[in-house]
């Protein structure tokens, strides 16, 4: 006799979608799924590497794309899987402009350095930090928004990273590259006009989203034991690491594909912040509402 009241089994495995595959006969996007173990249950074992750990660490800026689309319904479901990254307090203050426009693209190329990629990938799209959206909810509730807060730029700042970050993160595991575009910071006054950016919101950076016709070399990165502190700070660096990953950085230079040079990791740090760093972004920042208080 069956006992009703016994607890359900755990089930052996789930049905999972893992990414979107763009069918090019039949021009549809197609959800691949996979069967993914019911590990709840088990303790972590070491050393443990999932497909999406692989992923993240197969990660490479993409500068030549194929002269092919992306899909309507895979871009969309890709600003979806951006807009469920957390958010402070819920603030959701990240705002994503497309750039269909050919002249546009063309234009914020020209400002961002001349990088030819913007134009030639099947996407570039332009994250704002932005909280414009937020205090018309004031307006909304006959209240006044109370906006300028330094808190506010970081909030804002790191919403937009944040989505952009899970954007890449899903757009990589559906096959396609990527490429950041900081250099939109270069000429920010004539990005945000171009672009008719309202007060208390700014372009924090672009994104260039297609399919890739190169395949890069993945960039090593610092030992974890630089980066991974326990309770407290400690010391700068390790002096013996650094020189070891000063190493694998010139090595690295002298052996990838394209734009090879003689360069370690210090080397490189050392003489950018030597320099100024878009000192024109504080102005600027201060004239679009954020940074006064």
């Amino acid at each position: 006799m069956v006992n009703s009241n016994a607890p359900m089994a755990s089930p052996k495995c789930f049905i999972v979608k893992i990414a979107w595959y763009h069918d090019d006969d039949f021009a549809i996007l197609l959800p691949v799924y996979a069967l993914v173990p019911n590990n709840l249950d088990q303790p972590i074992r070491k050393n443990i590497m999932t497909p999406i750990i692989e992923l993240l660490k197969a990660h490479r800026s993409i500068r030549k794309f194929e002269n092919r689309p992306v899909a309507t319904d895979l871009l969309h479901e890709l600003i979806q899987a951006g807009q469920a990254a957390a958010s402070s307090s819920f603030l959701q203050a990240a705002t994503i402009i497309r750039i269909s426009d050919p002249a546009k693209r063309a234009s914020l190329a020209a400002l961002a350095n001349h990088q030819s990629y913007i134009e030639s990938a099947a996407e570039f799209l332009v994250f704002c930090a932005d909280m414009n959206r937020t205090a018309h909810c004031c307006d909304l509730h006959d209240a006044t928004a109370n906006t300028g807060y330094t808190e506010q730029f970081i909030i804002a700042t790191v919403d937009a990273s944040l989505v952009a970050q899970n954007i890449v993160v899903a757009a990589e595991s559906a096959g396609l590259g990527i490429c950041y575009i900081g250099a939109l910071r270069n000429n920010p006054a004539e990005v945000s006009s171009l672009l008719e950016l309202p007060q208390n919101t700014y372009p924090v950076f672009g994104l260039c989203l297609g399919w890739p016709d190169q395949d890069p070399e993945v960039k090593p990165r610092l030992p974890l034991e630089i980066v991974l502190r326990e309770n407290s700070y400690g010391d700068a660096l390790n002096l013996d690491q650094l020189a070891d990953y000063d190493e694998a950085i010139r090595y690295y230079y002298q052996t990838r594909t394209g734009n090879k040079k003689h360069q370690s990791w210090s080397e490189q740090m050392s003489g950018m912040l030597s320099k100024e760093s878009r000192p024109h972004m504080l102005e600027f920042l201060k004239m679009k509402g954020f940074l006064q208080k």
